[in-house]
């Protein structure tokens, strides 16, 4: 087989996605060397703070690294920090651009109740505020093209940091063991024809519903939901099992014939499912199966972290095909930057 070539790509978010495993790897070593880390004495809760790709870098950490934690993590993503934010908070701040609005507020409160920052930031105001705060700044790699396809950029500092810290014993082989999953996985999905793209032409034009199991799968169904809004231009939603199993699943009871025309059902399983996971997931395959037409992507690799960025992997290329089979350019997102604009003082 040939290697894929995009036809239309100005941003470079192909040679984004396919380097994801360099990413991360570099990304680990740079958070390795960052010095005047925070005290880990106390530290009684984690908390990250970031918007769009930086604050699913906290979803994945939360997912993948949580469980593993002797504290708790938790992810905020707005202008204000929980209320339990003091002197024994260790607070991720994440910014790609340094300029995010709703995370410098929240990084700034959290900073006046006593929390213990890190900051992770190409530049900006973020990195300039935590120098002002003597707080420890991890850069991101300025060449990356646009947020979005930093994701291993920002997801793996916070796992160093914490395993510098002693806080998560083994962080640096976890992150080795989904380095090598991602290329492994990398090597497939780089080839013309392969699993992403056909998958990208099946789903066409309708409107995927991705349904994942347990934490690891709703990471990663709203990273395949965000990766076809942006990429894509594509409506999207995403519900995760088992909770979907106790209300969404009544909507689909009815009117069959139109929601085939319409909509796409994604199925992202893994290997840390809960048995009763599992068995939902069979029994939904077979409710939904003459509603719509049904996608099921497998999970591989070593760990709930690798079984996830490989997810994750699979999905951005799926995106990034379907944009390519719309005729759209994969990068550029004008309606953000509209947004932004309008909301300037």
């Amino acid at each position: 087989m040939t290697r894929f070539v995009a036809p239309l790509d100005t941003l470079g978010m192909f040679s984004a996605a396919a380097g994801m495993p360099e990413q991360i790897e570099e990304a680990a070593r740079v958070a390795a060397e960052v010095t005047d880390l925070p005290e880990p004495d106390g530290i009684a809760s984690v908390l990250v703070l970031g918007m769009g790709g930086s604050g699913m870098a906290g979803d994945l950490l939360a997912a993948t690294a949580g469980p593993f934690l002797p504290v708790p993590v938790v992810v905020s993503k707005g202008y204000t920090p929980p209320s339990f934010v003091d002197e024994n908070t260790l607070v991720f701040a994440i910014s790609f651009s340094g300029n995010t609005e709703e995370t410098l507020s929240a990084t700034e409160m959290a900073v006046g109740a006593g929390a213990r920052i890190v900051a992770i930031a190409a530049g900006g105001e973020l990195a300039h505020l935590a120098s002002h705060w003597h707080a420890p700044v991890i850069p991101i790699d300025a060449s990356i093209p646009m947020p979005r396809a930093g994701l291993g950029a920002v997801a793996i500092p916070p796992m160093v940091v914490l395993e510098r810290l002693g806080l998560f014993t083994g962080a640096t082989e976890y992150v080795g063991r989904a380095v090598d999953q991602l290329r492994s996985r990398r090597d497939q999905l780089v080839l013309d024809g392969n699993p992403a793209q056909e998958m990208a032409r099946r789903i066409g034009r309708s409107v995927p519903v991705i349904y994942g199991g347990g934490e690891i799968g709703a990471v990663a169904a709203l990273r395949w939901k965000c990766q076809f809004n942006e990429n894509a231009e594509l409506a999207a939603f995403t519900n995760q099992v088992p909770e979907m199993c106790h209300n969404e699943i009544c909507g689909w009871g009815r009117d069959g014939d139109s929601t085939g025309q319409v909509f796409t059902l994604v199925e992202l399983r893994h290997d840390h499912e809960h048995p009763q996971v599992m068995r939902r997931f069979d029994i939904i395959s077979e409710l939904l199966d003459d509603r719509m037409a049904v996608e099921t992507v497998t999970a591989a690799g070593d760990g709930e972290l690798a079984q996830l960025l490989d997810l994750v992997l699979f999905g951005d290329f799926v995106s990034l095909h379907a944009a390519v089979d719309a005729g759209l350019d994969p990068g550029p997102v004008p309606v953000l930057d509209d947004i932004k604009a309008a909301l300037r003082p």
